[in-house]
């Protein structure tokens, strides 16, 4: 695939075309201000407002051409880059499309333990994870490649056993099997290429991470107000996790003070709990769109 003309400084970012990733990885894209027609009429998408396109793929092409160098930056699985094992850089951890890649066998089966594994056919879409892993184990298992369906092969009869991507164990369940071992946890990944970059492309992605961490930060991130008597500001500054010192501003009642800052969402009720024993008042939690670290 040839590159533009401006290709020595534009990115090029692979992301999944369809499938469990496409829309969160959008929505992220979006959140950071990128602008672009609609993604999914096109294989290559230029972005309005910012020195991007996007090339829309099959996950399983998007390590292989962050590698080769086709593409600059790609958002993928970690299932799916340690399976081809690409030689990537991994930048970021992304928090979304959180999975395991796990062993499970019919639940009711003589397949109970790990060592039950050894002589036995094993069905995955993930034939080099799962040797890996039972090569690690010292166990000698046949492996049936297969895509899609994974979790039927035992009733099917085409394996005693599987090794497939796990989220909420409902599909193995509904299957009639249980986990037994992870052999990997996933998430979505920001991977880079290993080929050197001009200076204009490095620039870009810094540019580029700056908006991701700020955005993402946001999201785990709220501001908050509260009104509180004013002797109770130091013990309020030790019960905030703020990322600075709170803004403490006077209120028309002199023994009263307005207190803004931000903190974690998931420490928020903790929190509260402690600011309303300290005598906090009118305390409002709002969403951050986006922060500059």
């Amino acid at each position: 695939m040839e590159r533009t003309a401006d290709s020595k400084t534009s990115l090029r970012i692979a992301i999944q075309k369809s499938g469990r990733l496409t829309d969160k990885t959008i929505d992220l894209l979006k959140g950071i201000g990128l602008r672009f027609d609609d993604y999914k009429r096109n294989l290559l998408v230029k972005c309005r407002n910012f020195d991007v396109e996007l090339l829309l793929i099959r996950d399983d092409d998007i390590p292989e051409y962050v590698q080769d160098g086709v593409c600059d930056l790609g958002f993928v699985g970690a299932n799916v880059t340690a399976e081809t094992g690409a030689n990537v850089s991994v930048l970021r951890d992304l928090d979304y499309g959180v999975c395991r890649l796990s062993l499970a066998a019919p639940k009711d089966g003589d397949i109970q333990t790990t060592e039950d594994f050894d002589g036995k056919t094993i069905a995955t879409s993930y034939p080099k994870l799962t040797r890996d892993f039972l090569d690690k184990q010292e166990l000698n298992a046949n492996i049936v490649t297969i895509s899609g369906a994974v979790e039927v092969a035992p009733r099917l009869e085409v394996a005693d056993a599987i090794v497939d991507l796990v989220s909420t164990g409902n599909t193995l369940k509904a299957n009639g099997l249980q986990e037994l071992n992870t052999i990997l946890e996933s998430e979505t990944q920001l991977i880079r290429t290993n080929k050197e970059l001009s200076p204009g492309k490095k620039e870009l992605i810094d540019k580029f991470l700056q908006r991701m961490d700020g955005h993402q930060q946001a999201e785990r991130s709220r501001y908050i107000m509260m009104n509180a008597p004013k002797k109770a500001v130091p013990k309020i500054k030790d019960i905030i996790p703020s990322l600075n010192s709170p803004t403490v501003m006077p209120l028309a009642d002199e023994d009263m003070v307005a207190i803004h800052t931000v903190i974690p969402i998931d420490q928020f009720w903790i929190v509260m709990e402690k600011l309303k024993a300290e005598g906090a008042t009118g305390i409002v939690i709002l969403p951050i769109e986006s922060m500059i670290l």
